[in-house]
């Protein structure tokens, strides 16, 4: 890694660093030198530990695993991620470094797990952040697209494994609205799925319980297993997504007035919107940034044109001041994305310190991050 780093800053080429390839927007997109960070062993052996203390859980991890991967390794030691999204297909560093986030009022997004990072830095030398260490850096690095460096192994400050009791419950739109507050509060993860052709509600309720893993009769609807095989859900059909962080004050309005437009103006769309709880962190980039956050996600066939409804959608979500979910679709660049992140100046400082040249930027990043190409 450190030599493909000198000899991309030797060359003057940019270098992006890839995952399993997730993302729906070209994050990775290169225009020079593209890497992937291989978690193999010598003997070409899949790993993704390095360490674990389970005195304190923690352990470091490589950046180039799998979700999937880490959370059944994890588990042999009897810890677990706080929380997780839907897909485990991604790499961690993918993960951390587009906020990716599950649901649960009181839960933080992946990133805030991060308790230390080390990686190679555009000169090709190594660097390491630590919370206790050198904070703003980690706030920067917890969520930072790859524009900071190349991130080769994660501190984690994990918890003990857990089970959690797994409920799906159909119901209308104002059931849905007069008890979500209230069902949010109480259960561990909360989320629901809207459908707009049928305008009915899939509800998920999530709660720990010292049950033993049991699909129970009909796992569509109610099962127990470990948190890191029952959060995440196996995605067979292709699409594309949309997803906007709001307020947590507000984003129900924000939720009808969506539903209502989609339902007007978009009345061929089959594809759920999804809404989740996130709660507050500190990391500068963190759609979740400062405020408790709901999320709302639209979805359309990846084989079926999505600009126009997206585009369509957006004014809304912008309106309830809602931030872009870093890996997907969105039309905000520099200068709109600016007014929304309080620490937005001080991540482009550090990032033009370490990175000068934007030697970790592609053409999509320079327009996203600076409004413009480098000179």
């Amino acid at each position: 890694m450190v030599a493909a780093v000198r000899r991309a800053t030797a060359e003057r080429v940019s270098l992006r660093t890839v995952g399993t390839g997730h993302s729906q927007i070209p994050l990775a997109a290169a225009d020079g030198g593209l890497l992937q960070l291989d978690p193999r062993d010598d003997s070409g052996a899949t790993t993704c530990i390095e360490h674990v203390d389970s005195s304190s859980q923690r352990a470091r991890v490589w950046a180039g695993a799998t979700l999937q991967t880490i959370g059944e390794a994890l588990h042999q030691s009897g810890l677990a991620f706080p929380n997780l999204g839907d897909v485990d297909v991604q790499t961690l560093g993918g993960a951390i470094g587009t906020g990716t986030h599950g649901t649960g009022r009181a839960l933080k997004n992946i990133s805030s797990a991060v308790v230390g990072v080390r990686g190679i830095d555009a000169r090709g030398e190594p660097f390491e952040w630590t919370r206790d260490g050198s904070p703003s850096e980690l706030a920067a690095a917890q969520v930072s697209l790859g524009a900071l460096g190349v991130v080769c192994s994660v501190d984690l400050q994990l918890r003990s494994a857990l089970c959690l009791h797994e409920r799906t419950e159909r119901m209308s739109v104002a059931q849905v609205l007069e008890s979500i507050e209230e069902r949010s509060a109480a259960a561990r993860h909360v989320e629901f799925f809207w459908y707009p052709a049928r305008d009915r509600v899939d509800l998920k309720t999530l709660v720990e319980t010292g049950s033993a893993p049991d699909p129970l009769p009909d796992r569509r609807y109610e099962s127990v297993d470990w948190s890191h095989r029952i959060l995440p859900s196996v995605r067979t059909d292709r699409f594309v997504e949309m997803e906007y962080s709001l307020p947590a004050d507000g984003a129900l309005e924000v939720f009808e007035a969506v539903r209502q437009r989609v339902r007007t103006r978009h009345p061929g769309v089959q594809w759920p919107v999804e809404l989740r709880f996130v709660a507050a962190d500190d990391a500068w980039l963190s759609p979740a940034t400062g405020r408790d956050s709901v999320t709302l996600s639209l979805h359309q066939d990846a084989r079926l044109p999505f600009r126009a409804f997206f585009a369509d959608i957006e004014p809304l979500l912008r309106e309830g001041a809602g931030r872009p979910h870093w890996g997907k679709w969105h039309s905000l660049e520099a200068a709109d994305l600016e007014p929304l992140y309080p620490r937005w100046a001080e991540f482009a400082e550090l990032r033009g310190a370490l990175d000068g040249e934007g030697r970790f930027l592609n053409p999509y990043l320079r327009r996203l991050l600076l409004g413009r190409a480098l000179d």
